[in-house]
């Protein structure tokens, strides 16, 4: 069962870009909350929390609200182009047993075979669990594997209670011979000094002065 992480936020009452900018240099992030059907939620969260919390794209966060609990993911996440800042949050409303549908991260663990090579073609996989019971990723052996043998979402195994929504045939690790790259045939000594002598026979000479 995943932690949840509880963040205090005030509702915000002003609106317009300057407001929001305000905010924003006081280390708060302008938010919303939205969801199952009731009136969207606008809020003001503390930076420093929200931008620890953000690293975990599928945290469930608590964010109290002049008393009131509201359990909700990050939706969206909307950063400056330049600065390391975040402008604005998305949440989405979640309850308690209902189950999502999110991507989690794949680790990759083990060596393949000293004869072969393998390419990650996939780095997140597609699930639906449980919003309280969300992995933060799923581990993947590709120890031992040989050239041409791969690694394919439905031969992954998720933790009790997770559904795969990724399509079952997605290639994930992608297992072959290394490339032997041609270097082609260096010249021999002889042919190399040849060349040269060629080279020089060829040269025009430059025009005195």
């Amino acid at each position: 069962m995943v932690d949840i992480i509880n963040i205090p936020g005030t509702l915000r009452t002003e609106f317009g870009k300057g407001y929001a900018r305000r905010v924003r240099q006081n280390d708060q992030i302008p938010a919303v909350i939205y969801g199952h059907g009731a009136e969207p939620l606008h809020v003001i969260l503390p930076g420093h929390e929200m931008m620890l919390a953000s690293r975990n794209s599928n945290a469930v966060l608590e964010i109290n609200v002049d008393g009131d609990g509201h359990l909700a993911m990050i939706k969206e996440v909307q950063r400056h182009a330049v600065r390391p800042e975040i402008l604005h949050i998305d949440l989405l409303t979640v309850r308690r047993g209902e189950r999502v549908e999110v991507e989690i991260p794949v680790h990759i663990e083990g060596e393949v075979a000293p004869t072969a090579v393998h390419n990650v073609e996939e780095n997140v996989l597609v699930i639906e669990a449980d919003a309280l019971k969300v992995p933060e990723s799923v581990v993947v052996s590709i120890e031992g594997l040989e050239p041409g043998e791969h690694v394919y979402a439905k031969d992954i195994t998720l933790p009790s209670g997770i559904t795969l929504v990724s399509e079952d045939e997605l290639l994930v690790v992608n297992v072959s011979e290394p490339v032997q790259q041609d270097l082609g045939e260096e010249p021999e000594e002889g042919e190399e000094a040849a060349e040269g002598a060629e080279s020089s026979e060829e040269a025009p000479a430059e025009d005195a002065e």
